[in-house]
């Protein structure tokens, strides 16, 4: 008989399995529940209102209360940009987890489907239900963050950083600037901006309220335009800001291990921007309509968002670095289960505001309204995502991307527990 050359012989590679729960990194799945629960705080007007009410500077319909104006404060300045950038740095992370260095043969196929799928699911989401999607934007930005994975920490935090930091830097004086700018071109420049014509915002609240196909249409119209007009100019901060929670993740500033000054220093200078946007922000949210006692401040320390964004981080980190994980526990399953709750968030608010099965209260609710609705809806993801992860190793629409992905039917059961013999 033939001796067999055991080293010649192909071993069969072993088969790719989605992360076990226990193998999970606490701090990333914290600050994606955190970043989750957020973002459907900026969110909701976009379901609640007309579109054109997003896109200029009017009021939404209505006299506005002061709860109303104090609403509309918190979203500004404790959420609005800072959760979509903490999901679009976490989101960068995910590209490395999943697909590895840039040459890996296995796990690079791997996340060109788990993107593509994403990008399919993506244009469902946006198209049928909310125009708002953004997996669609993050599935083929991820494509081109995939192409740089394999930067240095350093790198990706240079490129990343710098251009993150330029945009902010230029919002923030672009800002402050039309605040202060003459007289003469400030009116020029009104003139050329959007206008919320109350006979547009009545005709697209009746046709959201008509019900399906109307509003399917109107959803359908402006999500094509969004995609055409606004998603393609965001990949320039998209993709550094990708880039920049690798770079991070990478150094070990996300899970924890940068040393403990970088961490103050970093909620020292958030923090001060972050007080000094909420100051600013009351003062001009509290003053007669029609002035800006702040001459523009406001926006301007809002243009720096990314900041506010790592002081949250930083925060949440040094609590779990410091042994305090109860209480940031409540986020991790919510994390676990982003996908899940990302589109749960808007099969809830699409019912509630023009699907033809729900009360229709599209156009109806104030800013402090949608609040109530937005704490509803945070305390359902609180408890359900606990519950469901006590049964089954991941959310249910993470089970079916992952199958997609991986082209098999992968296990969502926890295994039972081995029986101890007595």
């Amino acid at each position: 008989m033939a001796a067999v050359d055991i080293e010649s012989t192909p071993r069969a590679r072993p088969a790719l399995e989605p992360v076990r729960p226990k193998d999970r990194i606490y701090n990333l799945d914290v600050l994606r529940g955190w970043a989750i629960l957020g973002i459907l705080a900026v969110n909701a007007v976009a379901f609640a209102w007309p579109y054109q009410l997003t896109m200029s500077e009017a009021p939404p319909p209505g006299v506005l209360t002061q709860a109303d104006h104090i609403g509309m404060w918190v979203t500004d300045v404790f959420f609005s940009d800072k959760m979509r950038t903490l999901f679009t740095m976490l989101f960068g992370v995910s590209v490395f987890l999943v697909g590895g260095e840039r040459f890996d043969d296995d796990r690079g196929p791997l996340l060109r489907r788990r993107l593509l799928w994403l990008g399919l699911i993506g244009l469902i989401h946006g198209a049928v239900f909310w125009y708002g999607d953004i997996l669609f934007h993050y599935a083929y930005c991820g494509l081109l963050v995939m192409l740089m994975r394999s930067w240095s920490a350093r790198r990706l935090l240079w490129v990343g950083g710098s251009i993150t930091l330029l945009w902010g830097l230029v919002a923030t004086a672009g800002y402050w600037g039309m605040a202060n700018m003459p007289a003469e071109y400030a009116a020029q420049m009104k003139a050329g901006m959007p206008t919320a014509d109350p006979a547009a915002i009545q005709a697209t609240i009746d046709l959201y309220r008509a019900g399906w196909p109307e509003g399917l249409m109107q959803n359908l119209q402006t999500w094509a335009t969004f995609q055409l007009m606004a998603s393609p100019f965001l990949i320039p901060v998209t993709v550094p800001l990708m880039l920049l929670g690798l770079g991070l993740f990478k150094s070990g500033y996300l899970s924890g291990r940068s040393p403990l000054w970088v961490y103050l220093l970093v909620i020292a200078v958030g923090g001060a921007n972050l007080a000094a946007f909420a100051w600013f922000g009351w003062q001009e949210a509290m003053a007669p309509e029609g002035t800006d006692p702040t001459r523009g401040l406001a926006a301007a320390a809002g243009g720096m968002a990314f900041l506010i964004t790592l002081f949250y981080a930083s925060i949440l980190i040094l609590i779990n670095r410091f042994g305090a994980r109860v209480l940031t526990a409540m986020f991790a399953p919510v994390g676990r289960m982003a996908f899940t709750n990302y589109l749960t968030q808007t099969l809830i608010m699409v019912t509630l505001y023009y699907a033809p099965w729900g009360p229709m209260w599209f156009g109806s609710h104030s800013p402090a309204e949608m609040w109530t609705v937005v704490i509803a809806v945070w305390a359902a993801q609180l408890i359900w995502s606990p519950l469901w992860l006590s049964a089954f190793s991941m959310g249910p629409l993470e089970w079916v991307w992952r199958c997609l992905t991986y082209g098999r039917m992968v296990p969502i059961r926890k295994p039972a527990a081995a029986s101890v013999a007595l």
